[in-house]
């Protein structure tokens, strides 16, 4: 039959066959070099999420082997996985990861400025690591309360679920004051900066230690926190 079909290529045939079979999806937009990668990841909900990074992203071949070796999947929340598996509507924070991958320099330790200092000068990795649709606005956004002056870490508009997202930065474990502060920062975008068509704020705590239980009895589900992880 000729010399393509050894026997490594045979297998990849028919792992592509079966893929077929349990209905992963065929994009033009992938190469044979991307199903190669492809075909060895254990599930569907898998590939299906990779094969949609790679359209949306237009990802290469050596682009997808680095978010592969990054584990972007297995960082997703076990909620979003679950709506992948059951073809559910995505909202604008089940795409983000946890725990967030910040190059650092070879810092083990920061403080809240300087992780600050990392995410800005590598701000498109960062909004990777969000998700989807997401675009920067501003750091130290100031925001006027009453006679006193707060800034926000960092302003970001997501324009595919048309929201304000607010990130607010924490080298510490996640404390239930963090979400009075990102809730009254939330409230003030909603009333004096975003129009009647966009939907409520996002807000995002970046922390160095995570609390399920503070996120589990605030009263605002527009609220996640995620970890972060200094690589």
């Amino acid at each position: 039959m000729g010399k393509g079909y050894t026997t490594s290529n045979l297998k990849r045939m028919r792992q592509f066959y079966r893929l077929i079979e349990k209905g992963a999806p065929l994009e033009h937009q992938l190469t044979w070099s991307h199903y190669k990668i492809l075909l060895p990841l254990p599930n569907v909900a898998q590939i299906d999420y990779y094969v949609h990074q790679i359209i949306i992203r237009n990802l290469s071949k050596r682009q997808l082997e680095n978010i592969l070796k990054s584990k972007e999947y297995e960082r997703l929340p076990i909620e979003t996985k679950n709506k992948l598996i059951k073809n559910q509507t995505i909202s604008v924070v089940d795409y983000v990861k946890d725990p967030i991958l910040i190059k650092s320099k070879n810092y083990d330790e920061v403080s809240e400025k300087a992780l600050q200092k990392l995410i800005l000068e590598d701000m498109s990795s960062f909004l990777k690591e969000l998700g989807d649709g997401f675009s920067f606005i501003d750091n130290e956004y100031p925001i006027k309360i009453g006679n006193t002056y707060n800034y926000i870490d960092i302003l970001l508009f997501n324009y595919i679920h048309n929201c304000f997202v607010i990130i607010e930065l924490k080298v510490t474990e996640l404390k239930k004051d963090h979400i009075g502060q990102i809730q009254v920062y939330m409230n003030y975008i909603d009333k004096n900066i975003k129009s009647i068509n966009h939907n409520k704020t996002i807000g995002i705590i970046l922390c160095k230690k995570n609390n399920k239980y503070i996120i589990k009895y605030s009263s605002d589900e527009n609220i996640i926190s995620r970890t972060y992880e200094l690589v």
